[in-house]
């Protein structure tokens, strides 16, 4: 079983109002998610659990397993397991889109099912060791605590692993884990995950935060534990299987299922600004909606949102065409999956602050369901992979010039 350590209790939660399980998001036609594989019902309950339980996550600060067994059957965690080994691996624009859905309900629990497209690395793992992996089936959780990157001695077979390692996300749920460790003569200079079990890895119980609180991104410790060579890999590094998912770019996608969590809470935010605006005021003064600057600010908020969205699908959709197609993508299509999901962290997280400010006074009270907008897309931008930066690895390639390194 895997132990924790630093207990202590949990947050205070706001029990904010109920809001509808699910605000409608405009898609283009064929963009739908696949019924085929009869999980719409799965994932409608996977909504509606969500809803009813959200604040129990940010009280916990981690969505409960009995959550994740839900996601689970809404086929969530075998989305990225490759389909020689029992999964269902979806194109990366309808897994968004999932993701995009759950996140419209609760920023945390978007956040911890956006793992279930993790598995994108672990196809760098050994066939043989995937298929021990997923022995018992596909619906397996990975959680990574990747940072810092820990020195790792080398024994005979493997390497000898201890450390701390932070953010690992959905740990609580989790069934394996990925702790980013460095020996002196490593896959060409790039640091390597190792895949711990449960009973490997402790939990420090240390999710002390304003955003994201339901995600429980605890950090994990390790001591000592030996693991075999085959059971290490590098993240993005070359898949041992050829199936479509695994040339779409993998780090590119990492960065995407983040971004699009901050979509999913933009447009739960933009549109409860817009419900708010026939109420009537505290002091008689006219109703938001009957005021020319309340209506721009939403019109120019909208706008900005679903251009932003627009792009990060197009581009997306753009690469999944290239790589269907058996070609691989290009650094310039692998920039720009980056760029969008910069862009469109960004963008959402400037919409929930419109839609804070267009809510007025109302907006600061504990019980609104603003602050919980507010305070979990302001996580989003901050993630490595989406901080302002990313826009000078794109301009570099745009332009020509060698990004920074790691960039692509």
């Amino acid at each position: 079983m895997t132990r924790t350590l630093d207990s202590h209790p949990p947050h205070d939660a706001a029990h904010s109002p109920e809001i509808a399980p699910e605000t409608p998001v405009a898609t283009s036609p064929g963009t739908s998610f696949d019924t085929s594989r009869d999980t719409s019902s799965a994932v409608e309950r996977v909504l509606d659990v969500v809803a009813e339980r959200r604040a129990e996550f940010e009280e916990k600060r981690h969505v409960p397993r009995d959550v994740i067994a839900e996601f689970k059957r809404a086929g969530i965690y075998r989305s990225s397991v490759p389909t020689r080994f029992g999964g269902t691996p979806l194109p990366p624009a309808e897994f968004l889109r999932l993701i995009e859905r759950i996140s419209v309900v609760d920023g945390s629990a978007g956040w911890v099912a956006s793992f279930g497209s993790s598995h994108v690395y672990l196809a760098a793992l050994p066939v043989e060791t995937q298929a021990e992996l997923y022995a018992d089936g596909p619906d397996v959780v990975f959680a990574g605590g990747l940072f810092p990157v820990r020195p790792a001695e080398r024994v005979e077979g493997g390497y000898r692993v201890s450390g701390r390692w932070k953010f690992a996300s959905g740990c609580k749920g989790a069934d394996v884990f990925g702790v980013g460790v460095k020996a002196g003569e490593d896959r060409a200079g790039r640091p390597l995950t190792a895949v711990l079990r449960p009973g490997q890895v402790e939990i420090a119980e240390n999710w002390d935060v304003i955003g994201m609180r339901g995600t429980g991104s605890h950090d994990l410790v390790a001591d000592g534990v030996v693991v075999p060579e085959e059971w290490t890999f590098v993240r993005g590094g070359e898949p041992t299987v050829d199936e479509p998912l695994y040339r779409y770019p993998t780090v590119p996608y990492a960065a995407q299922v983040l971004a699009v969590v901050g979509l999913g809470v933009a447009r739960a935010a933009l549109d409860h600004a817009v419900a708010q605006g026939g109420r009537s005021g505290f002091t008689g003064a006219p109703r938001p909606a009957e005021r020319a600057t309340y209506r721009i600010a939403v019109g120019r908020a909208e706008a900005r949102l679903r251009s932003a969205r627009a792009f990060f699908y197009e581009a997306t959709e753009e690469v999944w065409e290239t790589v269907t197609a058996g070609d691989p993508a290009s650094a310039g299509q692998a920039s720009l999956l980056r760029l969008a999901a910069t862009h469109l962290a960004e963008t959402s997280f400037a919409a929930v602050r419109s839609a804070y400010q267009l809510s007025g006074i109302a907006a600061i009270a504990d019980g609104s369901p603003m602050q919980r907008f507010l305070r979990d897309a302001s996580v989003v931008p901050q993630h490595a992979f989406l901080q302002e930066g990313m826009y000078d690895g794109a301009g570099a390639v745009l332009t020509g010039v060698p990004p920074f390194p790691g960039y692509l």
